[in-house]
C-alpha cells in the first residue's frame, strides 16, 4: 500500500472508504488524511453531476462521511465543498 498514492487517489488503493479503516498499517491521522481527500473528490463529483458533467465514477460521499465518523471526525455538511464555498 502506498500512503502517498492514496493521498492523491484513494480509489487507486482502496475499493471503498471502509477499507481505509481496516488498514492496520495506517495511523488514525493518515486514515483521516486519506478520507479527507476522498471526501473532496466525492464533493467534486457531486458538483460535476449538478452541472451535467458527471460521468461513470461512483459517489462515495456518504460512505466517506460514515468512515470519518467512526474515527470520531464529524464533517460539516459544507466542509470540503469547492464551488459551494464561493
Amino acid at each position: 500500500m502506498s500512503y502517498k498514492q492514496a493521498l492523491v487517489d484513494p480509489t487507486a488503493v482502496y475499493d471503498k472508504p471502509a477499507d481505509v479503516l481496516e488498514d492496520a498499517e495506517l495511523s488514525d491521522f493518515e486514515k483521516v488524511k486519506i478520507l479527507d481527500r476522498w471526501e473532496y473528490d466525492a464533493r467534486e463529483l457531486q458538483v460535476a453531476a449538478e452541472e451535467n458533467m458527471g460521468g461513470g465514477s461512483r459517489d462515495f460521499l456518504d460512505e466517506v462521511l460514515a468512515a470519518k465518523s467512526k474515527l470520531g471526525i464529524e464533517s460539516d455538511d459544507k466542509a470540503g465543498n469547492t464551488k459551494q464555498n464561493s
